[in-house]
This record gives C-alpha cells, structure tokens and sequence, in this order.
C-alpha cells in the first residue's frame, strides 16, 4: 500500500463508494454554507425593515395613508404585509357596515393568516439545515465503515499485516466521517442561531399585532379608522 498519508492522497486512493460519499458531503456542505449565508444577510434584512416599519406606526401617521403606501411597495417589510393585511380587512368589513367585534375578528383572522405566511417564508431552508446537521455525520459512517472493509479485504491478501500495512486503508476510510462532521457541525450551528433569530422575529411580530388590534378596538364601529 501507499504509504502517503496526505489528504489529498487518501482522498484519491479510497475506494469509489467512498469518493461517492465524500464527494456528495462536499456538494451537501457548498449548499448549507450557501444557505447559511443567504439566510444570515437575509434575517439581517427582515429585522431591519421590521424596526424601520415599526418606528414609522409609532410616529403618528394615518392608517390608512400607510396601508395604501405599503401595498403599493413590493419590497415592503414583513411586519408592514402582516399590518396592511389586518389594515385591509379592517376597512372591508367597515365598508360593510358591520358592528365592531366582527371588524376586529376579521382583522385578527387576516393577520393570523398573513403571519403564518410571513413565517413560513422566513423560515424557508431551515429544515434543510436541520437535515444536513444531523443525517451527514452517519452518511459519513457509512463511508467510513465501507472504506474499513474494503480495507480489510485487501489485507487479507497480503502474508504479512503491519501497522504501516493497515493506517493508509483506515485513515482514507475515516475521512469519509471527517468530511460528514464537517459539512454537520456548521450546519447544527447556524440551524440553532437562526432558530432563536425566528423566535423573536415572531414574537416582535406577535407583540405588534396585539397591538394594532389595541388601536383597531378603539377604532371599531367609529366613521373612519385613519386615526389612533
């Protein structure tokens, strides 16, 4: 056996199942690294547009003025889509004339709907991660496992079995669990961050929401709901 131990060497001499292997953690980690940092800047944007949106309702502008202005933006902050949704419904049921508890049921009802939304989108590839994190370091067994036997199988070949025989075989074959930890613990990492970045963008947005279902009440069954 070769006796070079570099890793690029034990890369090229492991058997095809375990390259296969290798070679598929190393796309699953380009892809989870791609996720990382696409929902990394992409969190940062939606806290940001979050406060921004929330700093314009707290500064004494019409309701309805604001509404019409946030349809209008495609680019409109989550917190923004989830108030003109509840905006919307509110004004509907108005025009409707129905009475004050059914306006804010219907808002509240809206809302909700628009939340989940808003939440699914943001939590988008998350459950990739979560994958990644915990299937590739057995994917990464599993090649292991298979480089060991096929290891073996070649040294039952050979009269005499040394240590300097038997490393090149192992450690090409554990590799493949190096590379499975690798592409996992980033992926474990960022999964709980983001987790805990989507629980208080939830709960913001929750709080929020209460909120102007306050404003709302107070509003209910009055001529006009532009103001606070």
């Amino acid at each position: 056996m070769n006796s070079d131990m570099s890793i690029l060497s034990l890369v090229m001499q492991a058997s095809l199942v375990v390259q296969l292997v290798m070679a598929g953690l190393l796309l699953v980690s380009l892809t989870s690294w791609t996720v990382i940092f696409g929902k990394l800047f992409g969190l940062k944007r939606v806290r940001g547009g979050n406060e921004d949106f929330e700093r314009e309702f707290w500064s004494g502008r019409s309701l309805t003025e604001m509404s019409a202005e946030v349809e209008k933006r495609s680019d409109s902050a989550p917190m923004a889509r989830l108030f003109a949704s509840g905006m919307k419904e509110f004004l509907k049921l108005r025009e409707r004339r129905l009475d004050g508890p059914a306006q804010l049921d219907g808002a509240r009802r809206a809302m909700r709907a628009s939340f989940q939304r808003e939440l699914d989108t943001i939590e988008s590839h998350l459950s990739f991660l979560a994958s990644v994190g915990s299937v590739s370091p057995y994917v990464g067994l599993f090649g292991t496992v298979w480089g060991i036997m096929h290891a073996f199988v070649g040294l039952s070949n050979l009269q005499q079995v040394t240590l300097a025989t038997v490393a090149p075989g192992i450690a090409e074959a554990l590799v493949a669990t190096a590379i499975g930890l690798f592409a996992a613990i980033p992926a474990v990492v960022a999964y709980n961050r983001f987790a805990r970045e989507i629980d208080r963008i939830a709960i913001q947005m929750e709080t929020f929401m209460e909120e102007f279902l306050n404003i709302l009440q107070r509003n209910a069954g009055t001529p006009a709901a532009a103001g606070r």
